[in-house]
Formats: structure tokens, C-alpha cells, sequence
């Protein structure tokens, strides 16, 4: 089996950076990434079920994995959303697919956003977990332009085991997140 390429970083550069930076005693207080959940809401799901499939065979494109499908917890009204209706679907990447598919992100999804200037350096949870919102699904070189009938939007959680933002916005600068200087 082949070594992801952040992986392989994380273990000869990050974790030296970091106990350097955070004086820890031991490899194993530096944080890692735990795992990584991709989440696509398709609200119009509930009433074209065609938009969901079409939405999971793209995520499972992007991520590797065949996503998940979330349904609605409660009735709402004005949505016209009953309890138990599909509104949207999401993966939960860990190992080497979560390490692949961030290498794909840092690398090759972010340079590709129009007029990108950095991610905000304030979407941390303070409980050293990032969240990132991607308006253009597109981004991805793995779907092709011309087979994709909407563009959507998806969220990108990072689940570290950071105990503070600071050591979990390291973390992530290290591994080549470009985050706006504040």
C-alpha cells in the first residue's frame, strides 16, 4: 500500500514544527487530523429526487467514498420539508482517503477559486475544528464541466485534535492551508 504524501509530510515536517513551536514533551500530544466530512445540501432534493443522485455521484467523484445521504429531522412548513425527506448527503473521509483528499484541496481545488485571496483565518470552532465553505463544487479537476447540470455548494469540516484554535490553525498552515493574514 502507498504512503499519502501529507502523511508522509505530516511525520518528517509537521510533527518536528510543531513540538518545536508548542514545546510538547511527546510525538503524540502534537495534533493530528482526525477526519474530514464533505457535506452537500441539496435542499431540492425533497421534492426531484433525480438532483440527490446526481449530487452523490458527484461527492463520490470528488472524495472517493459513496456518500451518505442526510435526511431532514423535522417537518418545516415554509420549506415545504417533512420529517424524513433527503436533503442533502455527505462523506466522512479518514486514513488515506481523508489525506488524499486533502492534498487534492490544498493543492489543486483552492488555486482554482476566482479571485481567492486566502480563507479566513476566524472559521475555527475553538475547539480546533475548521470549517470551510466551497460555493463552486466545480473546483474539483475529477468532474468534467460539461457533464455537471447545476453548481453547487458543499462544506469542508476538519475535525483535528487540537485543544486550541492556535494549535489547530498551525496545524493546518503547516500542511499548506492559505489562510488571510489578519
Amino acid at each position: 500500500m502507498i504512503v499519502p504524501r501529507m502523511l508522509v509530510m505530516y511525520r518528517s515536517e509537521i510533527v518536528p514544527a510543531m513540538m518545536k513551536r508548542f514545546h510538547y514533551k511527546n510525538i503524540m500530544e502534537v495534533p493530528r487530523i482526525l477526519k474530514v466530512v464533505v457535506n452537500m445540501g441539496v435542499g431540492i432534493a425533497a421534492h426531484d429526487i433525480k438532483e440527490l443522485d446526481t449530487a452523490q455521484q458527484e461527492l463520490a467523484l470528488i472524495t472517493g467514498q459513496k456518500p451518505k445521504v442526510s435526511r431532514s429531522t423535522k417537518s418545516i412548513s415554509a420549506f415545504k420539508v417533512r420529517q424524513g425527506n433527503p436533503v442533502g448527503c455527505f462523506v466522512t473521509l479518514r486514513g488515506a482517503y481523508m489525506y488524499e483528499f486533502m492534498d487534492r484541496l490544498i493543492n489543486v481545488a483552492i488555486p482554482r477559486i476566482r479571485d481567492f485571496r486566502g480563507l479566513p483565518a476566524d472559521s475555527f470552532d475553538g475547539r480546533g475544528n475548521h470549517s470551510l465553505g466551497i460555493k463552486e463544487h466545480l473546483i474539483f479537476m475529477e468532474l468534467d464541466y460539461n457533464k455537471v447540470p447545476k453548481v453547487r455548494g458543499m462544506n469542508v469540516v476538519t475535525v483535528t485534535s487540537a485543544k486550541s484554535d492556535e494549535e489547530a490553525r498551525e496545524l493546518l498552515k503547516l500542511f499548506g492551508l492559505p489562510f488571510r493574514e489578519s
